[in-house]
Protein backbone atom coordinates (compact mmCIF):
# COMPACT_ATOMS: atom_id res chain seq x y z
CA UNK A 1 0.00 0.00 0.00
CA UNK A 2 2.64 2.48 1.01
CA UNK A 3 4.61 1.76 -2.50
CA UNK A 4 1.15 2.47 -4.20
CA UNK A 5 0.73 5.21 -2.24
CA UNK A 6 4.35 7.15 -3.21
CA UNK A 7 3.87 5.97 -7.25
CA UNK A 8 0.69 7.39 -7.08
CA UNK A 9 2.13 10.76 -5.03
CA UNK A 10 4.82 10.67 -7.87
CA UNK A 11 2.91 10.42 -10.36
CA UNK A 12 0.38 13.34 -9.47
CA UNK A 13 3.38 15.81 -8.85
CA UNK A 14 4.09 15.50 -12.72
CA UNK A 15 0.82 17.06 -13.51
CA UNK A 16 2.01 20.14 -14.58
CA UNK A 17 2.29 22.01 -17.68
CA UNK A 18 6.11 21.79 -17.43
CA UNK A 19 6.66 18.50 -16.93
CA UNK A 20 7.69 16.67 -20.58
CA UNK A 21 3.76 15.35 -22.03
CA UNK A 22 5.56 11.78 -23.10
CA UNK A 23 6.64 11.00 -19.48
CA UNK A 24 3.47 12.22 -17.88
CA UNK A 25 1.42 9.56 -20.45
CA UNK A 26 4.17 6.98 -19.84
CA UNK A 27 3.88 7.54 -15.63
CA UNK A 28 -0.14 7.38 -16.36
CA UNK A 29 -0.30 4.07 -18.57
CA UNK A 30 1.71 2.44 -15.66
CA UNK A 31 -0.35 3.79 -13.04
CA UNK A 32 -3.58 3.07 -14.88
CA UNK A 33 -2.26 -1.01 -14.78
CA UNK A 34 -1.36 -0.63 -10.53
CA UNK A 35 -5.21 1.05 -9.75
CA UNK A 36 -6.92 -1.68 -12.14
CA UNK A 37 -6.15 -4.05 -9.34
CA UNK A 38 -6.54 -1.81 -6.11
CA UNK A 39 -10.52 -0.14 -5.85
CA UNK A 40 -9.58 1.77 -2.81
CA UNK A 41 -9.00 5.85 -2.07
CA UNK A 42 -6.09 6.25 -4.18
CA UNK A 43 -8.34 4.32 -7.09
CA UNK A 44 -10.83 7.47 -6.79
CA UNK A 45 -7.73 9.99 -6.20
CA UNK A 46 -6.45 8.39 -9.23
CA UNK A 47 -9.99 8.82 -11.34
CA UNK A 48 -9.93 12.57 -10.09
CA UNK A 49 -6.75 13.65 -11.28
CA UNK A 50 -7.24 11.82 -14.89
CA UNK A 51 -9.34 15.45 -15.07
CA UNK A 52 -5.94 16.90 -14.56
CA UNK A 53 -4.32 14.62 -16.78
CA UNK A 54 -6.57 14.95 -19.92
CA UNK A 55 -5.82 18.87 -19.26
CA UNK A 56 -2.16 18.98 -19.23
CA UNK A 57 -2.22 17.26 -22.50
CA UNK A 58 -5.23 19.20 -23.97
CA UNK A 59 -7.45 16.74 -24.50
CA UNK A 60 -10.95 18.62 -22.96
CA UNK A 61 -13.11 16.44 -24.86
CA UNK A 62 -12.16 13.57 -22.27
CA UNK A 63 -11.53 15.79 -19.43
CA UNK A 64 -15.10 16.74 -19.71
CA UNK A 65 -16.12 13.04 -20.19
CA UNK A 66 -14.24 11.79 -16.70
CA UNK A 67 -15.90 15.36 -15.03
CA UNK A 68 -19.41 13.98 -16.34
CA UNK A 69 -18.35 10.21 -15.26
CA UNK A 70 -17.72 11.18 -11.69
CA UNK A 71 -20.42 13.66 -11.23
CA UNK A 72 -22.75 11.09 -9.50
CA UNK A 73 -20.19 10.13 -6.94
CA UNK A 74 -18.98 13.76 -5.75
CA UNK A 75 -21.70 13.36 -2.81
CA UNK A 76 -19.85 10.79 -1.61
CA UNK A 77 -15.71 12.28 -1.55
CA UNK A 78 -14.15 13.05 1.50
CA UNK A 79 -12.71 16.12 1.85
CA UNK A 80 -9.42 15.75 0.27
CA UNK A 81 -10.70 14.27 -2.73
CA UNK A 82 -13.02 16.95 -3.24
CA UNK A 83 -10.68 19.43 -2.84
CA UNK A 84 -9.08 18.09 -5.86
CA UNK A 85 -12.53 17.84 -7.58
CA UNK A 86 -13.06 20.99 -7.49
CA UNK A 87 -9.62 22.09 -8.16
CA UNK A 88 -9.42 19.87 -11.35
CA UNK A 89 -12.89 20.97 -12.97
CA UNK A 90 -11.44 24.67 -12.40
CA UNK A 91 -8.37 23.84 -14.17
CA UNK A 92 -10.87 22.40 -17.06
CA UNK A 93 -13.00 25.49 -16.83
CA UNK A 94 -10.29 28.06 -17.16
CA UNK A 95 -9.06 26.69 -20.43
CA UNK A 96 -12.65 26.80 -21.71
CA UNK A 97 -12.51 30.58 -20.99
CA UNK A 98 -15.64 30.25 -18.60
CA UNK A 99 -13.64 32.04 -15.87
CA UNK A 100 -16.81 32.68 -13.92
CA UNK A 101 -17.12 28.59 -13.34
CA UNK A 102 -13.78 28.17 -12.65
CA UNK A 103 -13.48 29.99 -9.88
CA UNK A 104 -16.79 29.35 -8.64
CA UNK A 105 -15.02 25.24 -8.94
CA UNK A 106 -11.67 27.27 -6.81
CA UNK A 107 -13.61 28.64 -4.01
CA UNK A 108 -15.40 25.50 -3.24
CA UNK A 109 -11.82 23.77 -3.40
CA UNK A 110 -10.71 26.34 -0.84
CA UNK A 111 -13.71 25.39 1.49
CA UNK A 112 -12.63 21.62 0.79
CA UNK A 113 -9.32 22.01 1.92
CA UNK A 114 -9.56 23.61 5.59
CA UNK A 115 -10.84 19.96 6.01
CA UNK A 116 -8.44 17.91 4.70
CA UNK A 117 -4.77 17.16 4.72
CA UNK A 118 -3.35 19.59 1.82
CA UNK A 119 0.06 20.70 1.66
CA UNK A 120 0.92 24.50 1.90
CA UNK A 121 2.45 24.53 -1.30
CA UNK A 122 -0.98 23.15 -2.80
CA UNK A 123 -2.95 25.40 -1.05
CA UNK A 124 -0.43 28.26 -2.95
CA UNK A 125 -1.37 26.51 -5.89
CA UNK A 126 -4.54 26.80 -5.60
CA UNK A 127 -4.44 30.62 -4.66
CA UNK A 128 -2.24 31.34 -7.52
CA UNK A 129 -5.36 29.75 -9.71
CA UNK A 130 -7.85 32.12 -7.89
CA UNK A 131 -5.98 34.79 -8.12
CA UNK A 132 -5.44 34.22 -12.08
CA UNK A 133 -9.60 33.81 -12.65
CA UNK A 134 -10.26 37.46 -10.64
CA UNK A 135 -7.56 38.78 -13.13
CA UNK A 136 -9.24 37.32 -15.83
CA UNK A 137 -12.77 38.38 -14.45
CA UNK A 138 -10.39 41.75 -14.31
CA UNK A 139 -11.36 42.12 -10.05
CA UNK A 140 -7.52 43.58 -9.33
CA UNK A 141 -8.06 43.83 -5.60
CA UNK A 142 -8.88 40.44 -5.17
CA UNK A 143 -6.40 39.26 -8.12
CA UNK A 144 -3.72 41.34 -5.57
CA UNK A 145 -5.06 39.27 -2.33
CA UNK A 146 -4.75 36.01 -4.25
CA UNK A 147 -1.23 36.57 -5.57
CA UNK A 148 0.16 37.37 -2.41
CA UNK A 149 -1.04 34.93 -0.26
CA UNK A 150 0.58 32.06 -2.94
CA UNK A 151 3.26 34.32 -3.25
CA UNK A 152 4.26 34.42 0.63
CA UNK A 153 4.70 30.45 -0.14
CA UNK A 154 6.06 30.36 -3.31
CA UNK A 155 8.91 32.91 -1.86
CA UNK A 156 9.52 30.17 1.17
CA UNK A 157 10.08 27.37 -1.10
CA UNK A 158 12.25 29.59 -3.33
CA UNK A 159 9.87 28.83 -6.20
CA UNK A 160 11.45 32.01 -7.73
CA UNK A 161 9.41 31.00 -11.34
CA UNK A 162 6.04 31.19 -9.88
CA UNK A 163 7.03 34.59 -7.64
CA UNK A 164 7.49 35.73 -11.09
CA UNK A 165 4.27 34.81 -12.19
CA UNK A 166 2.66 36.57 -9.07
CA UNK A 167 4.41 39.70 -9.68
CA UNK A 168 2.77 39.73 -13.50
CA UNK A 169 -0.76 39.47 -12.05
CA UNK A 170 0.10 42.02 -9.63
CA UNK A 171 1.30 44.60 -11.89
CA UNK A 172 -1.93 43.66 -14.48
CA UNK A 173 -3.83 44.15 -11.50
CA UNK A 174 -2.21 47.45 -10.46
CA UNK A 175 -2.66 48.70 -13.69
CA UNK A 176 -6.24 48.37 -13.54
CA UNK A 177 -6.70 50.20 -10.19
CA UNK A 178 -4.03 53.20 -11.28
CA UNK A 179 -1.30 52.15 -8.87
CA UNK A 180 0.71 52.88 -12.15
CA UNK A 181 4.39 52.92 -10.29
CA UNK A 182 3.46 49.69 -8.40
CA UNK A 183 2.57 47.99 -11.74
CA UNK A 184 5.44 48.55 -13.17
CA UNK A 185 7.59 47.74 -10.49
CA UNK A 186 6.39 44.15 -10.15
CA UNK A 187 6.56 44.09 -14.20
CA UNK A 188 10.10 44.60 -13.82
CA UNK A 189 10.63 42.15 -10.82
CA UNK A 190 8.77 39.52 -12.79
CA UNK A 191 11.44 40.33 -16.08
CA UNK A 192 14.26 40.32 -13.47
CA UNK A 193 13.58 36.71 -12.00
CA UNK A 194 12.91 35.48 -15.45
CA UNK A 195 16.21 36.13 -16.53
CA UNK A 196 17.79 35.10 -13.72
CA UNK A 197 16.11 31.56 -13.50
CA UNK A 198 16.69 32.08 -17.93
CA UNK A 199 12.94 31.03 -17.82
CA UNK A 200 11.76 32.06 -21.46
CA UNK A 201 8.25 32.39 -20.95
CA UNK A 202 8.37 34.46 -18.24
CA UNK A 203 10.36 36.69 -20.52
CA UNK A 204 8.03 36.69 -22.82
CA UNK A 205 5.11 37.30 -20.67
CA UNK A 206 6.66 39.99 -18.52
CA UNK A 207 7.66 41.94 -22.58
CA UNK A 208 4.28 41.48 -23.35
CA UNK A 209 2.11 43.41 -20.22
CA UNK A 210 4.96 45.92 -20.37
CA UNK A 211 4.18 46.69 -23.90
CA UNK A 212 0.33 46.57 -23.31
CA UNK A 213 1.57 48.69 -20.34
CA UNK A 214 3.08 51.75 -22.01
CA UNK A 215 0.35 51.23 -24.66
CA UNK A 216 -2.27 52.57 -22.37
CA UNK A 217 0.53 55.24 -20.74
CA UNK A 218 0.61 56.50 -24.42
CA UNK A 219 4.36 55.50 -25.05
CA UNK A 220 4.09 53.86 -27.83
CA UNK A 221 7.65 53.46 -28.62
CA UNK A 222 8.32 52.03 -25.86
CA UNK A 223 4.84 49.45 -25.93
CA UNK A 224 6.43 48.60 -29.90
CA UNK A 225 9.78 47.77 -28.17
CA UNK A 226 8.45 45.51 -25.72
CA UNK A 227 5.62 44.06 -28.23
CA UNK A 228 9.21 42.92 -30.48
CA UNK A 229 11.41 41.58 -28.01
CA UNK A 230 8.27 39.29 -26.84
CA UNK A 231 8.56 37.74 -30.45
CA UNK A 232 12.08 38.02 -29.98
CA UNK A 233 12.46 35.18 -27.57
CA UNK A 234 13.31 31.18 -28.55
CA UNK A 235 10.73 28.57 -28.31
CA UNK A 236 7.62 31.37 -28.16
CA UNK A 237 4.18 30.19 -27.00
CA UNK A 238 2.10 30.88 -30.08
CA UNK A 239 -0.79 32.58 -27.93
CA UNK A 240 1.51 34.73 -26.72
CA UNK A 241 3.00 35.24 -29.84
CA UNK A 242 -0.19 35.93 -31.16
CA UNK A 243 -1.25 38.64 -28.59
CA UNK A 244 1.62 40.46 -29.42
CA UNK A 245 1.12 40.51 -32.90
CA UNK A 246 -2.41 41.53 -32.67
CA UNK A 247 -1.01 44.40 -30.55
CA UNK A 248 1.48 45.37 -32.65
CA UNK A 249 -0.92 46.04 -35.65
CA UNK A 250 -3.31 47.95 -33.50
CA UNK A 251 -0.15 50.12 -32.60
CA UNK A 252 0.66 50.49 -35.99
CA UNK A 253 -2.90 51.39 -37.29
CA UNK A 254 -4.03 53.83 -34.58
CA UNK A 255 -0.30 55.27 -35.71
CA UNK A 256 -1.64 55.36 -39.03
CA UNK A 257 1.38 52.91 -40.41
CA UNK A 258 -0.42 50.87 -42.35
CA UNK A 259 2.62 49.05 -44.43
CA UNK A 260 4.02 48.28 -41.15
CA UNK A 261 0.40 46.63 -39.84
CA UNK A 262 0.19 44.48 -43.05
CA UNK A 263 3.61 42.95 -42.59
CA UNK A 264 2.13 41.56 -39.05
CA UNK A 265 -0.49 40.57 -40.71
CA UNK A 266 1.21 38.00 -42.82
CA UNK A 267 2.78 36.91 -39.76
CA UNK A 268 -0.64 36.36 -37.55
CA UNK A 269 -2.05 34.51 -40.53
CA UNK A 270 1.62 32.27 -40.86
CA UNK A 271 1.21 31.66 -36.69
CA UNK A 272 -2.74 30.85 -36.99
CA UNK A 273 -1.79 28.24 -39.35
CA UNK A 274 0.13 26.56 -36.70
CA UNK A 275 -2.72 27.00 -34.59
CA UNK A 276 -6.21 25.59 -35.69
CA UNK A 277 -6.57 23.09 -32.92
CA UNK A 278 -6.07 25.26 -29.93
CA UNK A 279 -8.89 27.18 -27.96
CA UNK A 280 -7.87 30.00 -28.82
CA UNK A 281 -7.83 30.10 -32.29
CA UNK A 282 -11.00 31.65 -33.08
CA UNK A 283 -10.60 34.59 -31.16
CA UNK A 284 -7.00 35.61 -33.17
CA UNK A 285 -9.19 34.45 -36.73
CA UNK A 286 -11.51 37.09 -36.07
CA UNK A 287 -9.14 39.58 -35.04
CA UNK A 288 -6.74 39.12 -37.88
CA UNK A 289 -9.55 39.09 -40.44
CA UNK A 290 -10.99 42.30 -38.79
CA UNK A 291 -7.47 44.44 -39.52
CA UNK A 292 -7.11 42.47 -42.69
CA UNK A 293 -10.50 44.05 -43.72
CA UNK A 294 -9.37 47.74 -42.66
CA UNK A 295 -5.50 47.66 -44.05
CA UNK A 296 -7.12 46.31 -47.28
CA UNK A 297 -10.14 48.97 -47.52
CA UNK A 298 -12.68 46.58 -47.66
CA UNK A 299 -15.51 48.09 -45.26
CA UNK A 300 -18.51 46.27 -46.11
CA UNK A 301 -16.55 42.83 -45.19
CA UNK A 302 -15.16 44.63 -42.16
CA UNK A 303 -18.73 45.31 -40.36
CA UNK A 304 -20.08 42.32 -41.43
CA UNK A 305 -16.98 39.92 -39.78
CA UNK A 306 -17.81 42.09 -36.63
CA UNK A 307 -21.42 42.40 -36.84
CA UNK A 308 -22.35 38.55 -37.64
CA UNK A 309 -19.19 36.74 -36.16
CA UNK A 310 -16.66 38.68 -34.16
CA UNK A 311 -19.22 40.26 -31.61
CA UNK A 312 -22.01 37.40 -31.49
CA UNK A 313 -18.61 35.49 -30.50
CA UNK A 314 -17.65 37.99 -28.18
CA UNK A 315 -20.80 38.36 -26.29
CA UNK A 316 -21.66 34.14 -26.58
CA UNK A 317 -18.34 33.97 -24.24
CA UNK A 318 -19.35 36.88 -22.26
CA UNK A 319 -15.90 38.81 -23.17
CA UNK A 320 -17.01 42.19 -22.08
CA UNK A 321 -13.29 43.49 -22.56
CA UNK A 322 -13.03 43.11 -26.45
CA UNK A 323 -17.24 44.06 -26.65
CA UNK A 324 -15.73 47.21 -25.90
CA UNK A 325 -13.12 47.80 -27.88
CA UNK A 326 -14.61 46.35 -30.66
CA UNK A 327 -17.50 47.86 -30.78
CA UNK A 328 -15.95 51.07 -30.36
CA UNK A 329 -14.09 50.56 -33.13
CA UNK A 330 -17.56 49.48 -35.33
CA UNK A 331 -18.94 52.13 -34.22
CA UNK A 332 -16.96 54.71 -35.24
CA UNK A 333 -16.90 53.00 -38.77
CA UNK A 334 -20.60 53.41 -39.39
CA UNK A 335 -20.32 56.71 -37.60
CA UNK A 336 -17.88 57.77 -40.79
CA UNK A 337 -20.10 56.02 -42.94
CA UNK A 338 -23.18 58.11 -42.37
CA UNK A 339 -25.02 55.11 -40.32
CA UNK A 340 -25.53 56.71 -37.41
CA UNK A 341 -28.65 54.30 -35.98
CA UNK A 342 -26.33 51.83 -36.75
CA UNK A 343 -23.48 53.15 -35.20
CA UNK A 344 -25.32 54.30 -31.93
CA UNK A 345 -26.36 50.45 -31.38
CA UNK A 346 -22.87 49.70 -31.00
CA UNK A 347 -21.84 52.95 -28.89
CA UNK A 348 -24.64 51.54 -26.48
CA UNK A 349 -23.56 48.13 -27.09
CA UNK A 350 -19.83 49.21 -25.58
CA UNK A 351 -21.54 51.25 -22.62
CA UNK A 352 -23.48 48.38 -21.82
CA UNK A 353 -20.34 45.69 -21.98
CA UNK A 354 -18.37 48.59 -19.82
CA UNK A 355 -20.94 48.29 -17.17
CA UNK A 356 -21.06 44.81 -16.97
CA UNK A 357 -17.06 44.68 -16.50
CA UNK A 358 -17.33 46.92 -13.32
CA UNK A 359 -20.00 44.93 -11.94
CA UNK A 360 -17.92 41.73 -12.31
Amino acid sequence: MRKLKRNAGNGYGMLYDRFDKREITEKYEELQEIMDGNINYQTIMFEIHKIRYYVVLRNFKKALHKINELHNMADSFNPTHKYYWNKFKGNYYSFQENHQQSLHCYKKAEKAFRLAEIEEKEIADLHYAISIEYSKLLNGLETINYAKQAMTVFQSEYNFVRCAQCHILLGIAYQRIKMNDAALKNFKQAMRLGKLNKEEQIIQLAHLNLGRFYAIMGDFKKSIENYLLTLNTTDLNYKLKLEAIISLIQNFYQNNEYSKAKEYLMLAEDTLSLSKENEYYNFYNYATQVYTHLLNGELKNFVSTLVEEFIPYLRQRKDYQHIVFYSKLLASYLEDMGKHKESTQYYKLAVSSYDQLIRL
